[in-house]
């Protein structure tokens, strides 16, 4: 029985691995927006680096927003921005 225990853990493990990395979703207001630096800063004072390819979509200070990131080299890197109605 134990025999079948340890793979059948470490399969789970290594299933469930990915999940841990999964992007994460914060909302709130657009506090900022700088073009320049494709970056948009929310209410709470977190920056957000917008993908260079990003099209800004009507999105402007003071509009609430969805924002999906993920943290790549100790910067928030947003994946998405979408407008919360």
């Amino acid at each position: 029985m134990r025999a079948y225990l340890i793979p059948v853990a470490l399969a789970a493990g290594l299933a469930l691995a990915p999940a841990a990395f999964a992007a994460q979703t914060a909302t709130g207001m657009i506090k900022s927006i700088d073009a320049k630096n494709h970056t948009v800063t929310l209410d709470n004072g977190t920056a957000y680096t917008l993908p260079t390819s990003f099209k800004q979509n009507g999105l402007k200070v003071g509009e609430k927003v969805s924002i999906n990131w993920d943290m790549k080299a100790g910067k928030h890197q947003a994946t998405t921005v979408t407008a919360v109605k």
